[in-house]
């Protein structure tokens, strides 16, 4: 191979590295949402990160799922798209999402994942 395509090739592969939070746990499947902002969550939400890129879970009523693309430590949502199902927990599943949206910045400690913004706003999720 010579200089310039060995090169790019090594170029390439860098640029395709994983350097999401995705990258920096060991954990493959959902961590469970613990806390919003210092409050216990009382409803039942989810995030899984294993996926280069994404992000997926269920908020209280529906699945939803977006890209992450900013590197750690750094986090940042795309559009959140979701499933359309009514269910009491609503107000619930407002509150998460709208969070997760909000969250800039991730911590990864063994099993639990720290979701926090320049608000000081906090989501705390673990392993089950």
């Amino acid at each position: 191979m010579s200089r310039p395509i060995l090169a790019a090739a090594v170029l390439l592969a860098a640029c395709q590295a994983d350097e999401t939070v995705s990258a920096y746990t060991a954990v493959t499947g959902a961590f469970n949402l613990v806390s919003i902002d210092g409050a216990p969550f009382e409803s039942t939400a989810t995030i899984d990160v294993s996926e280069a890129g994404k992000i997926t879970g269920a908020a209280p009523c529906n699945r939803y799922f977006a890209d992450q693309t900013a590197p750690y430590p750094w986090f940042k949502v795309g559009a959140i798209g979701a499933t359309r199902m009514a269910c009491p927990d609503l107000a619930a599943e407002t509150l998460f999402l709208s969070a997760l949206a909000e969250m800039t910045e991730s911590e990864v400690l063994a099993g639990t994942l720290i979701l926090r913004n320049e608000a000081g706003r906090e989501m705390v999720f673990q392993t089950p």
